[in-house]
Order: C-alpha cells, then sequence, then structure tokens
C-alpha cells in the first residue's frame, strides 16, 4: 500500500494492425499516468507486471524503470508513458505495482495497480 497519495490511471487499445488471430498474436498498447499528489517529490524506481493470458497462462515482467527511465515525479505533477503486451489469446488481464522512492525520507514504498482488462474488440460479448 502506498505511503504517499499516488495515483496511477491506465487506458488499453487494442493494436490491430498489429495483431494476427492466425498467429495468435494479440497486441496491446497500454498508457500509463502516475500522478503524484504528495508534498514530496518521489522517484519510479522499479516496476512489476502480471500478466494473465485468456487462457490462464501467466507471465511475470520485473524491471528498473519504466520505458528506460526511473523519473522523478514533483508534488502535484504527472508522468505519462506508453507500452505494450503481446498475448496469445485476444483478452487478457494486467496487475502489478511500481516500486517509488520518497526523496524526502529516502524511503522506497509500492503503489499497487489493480487489474485491468485487455480485450480485443468483439472478443467480450
Amino acid at each position: 500500500m502506498s505511503e504517499l497519495p499516488i495515483h496511477v490511471a491506465i487506458t488499453v487499445d487494442y493494436s490491430a494492425q498489429e495483431s494476427s488471430v492466425a498467429e495468435a498474436r494479440h497486441v496491446f498498447s497500454y498508457r500509463v499516468t502516475i500522478e503524484n499528489n504528495s508534498p514530496h517529490s518521489v522517484q519510479l524506481l522499479a516496476r512489476y507486471w502480471k500478466i494473465t493470458q485468456g487462457s490462464g497462462a501467466c507471465q511475470e515482467v520485473r524491471g528498473k524503470g519504466v520505458v528506460g527511465q526511473q523519473p522523478l515525479i514533483g508534488p502535484g505533477q504527472r508522468f505519462r508513458y506508453t507500452s505494450r503486451a503481446i498475448l496469445q489469446t485476444p483478452v487478457g488481464t494486467m496487475e502489478g505495482a511500481y516500486t517509488l522512492l520518497d526523496t524526502s525520507t529516502q524511503r522506497a514504498f509500492d503503489v499497487s495497480v489493480a487489474p485491468f482488462s485487455l480485450a480485443a474488440p468483439l472478443a467480450i460479448h
């Protein structure tokens, strides 16, 4: 649970031009906005994602920062980035967490990201 008021919002798009049903390749781009509503600067140190395919197969991804960056997010500021996930099924979910550093105390803390859906158009009726 977050020690500071950090808000994470995610929007997802299906990339039909990069996907191929015949090849069981479904490409989703997701845009993340991390908003720092605290009086302190925070630095995004690491990410963790659990990606679950519609078949139930899971993959975990861990790494430093996001998209090659470990951004410093000042009080009242937002950081946005876009990434993607490639699934073998037209539906799935992602959930995870970001590890942030409160620069005023030098304490690291996690911000959970609630599960969100990845679904190709017309995949869910």
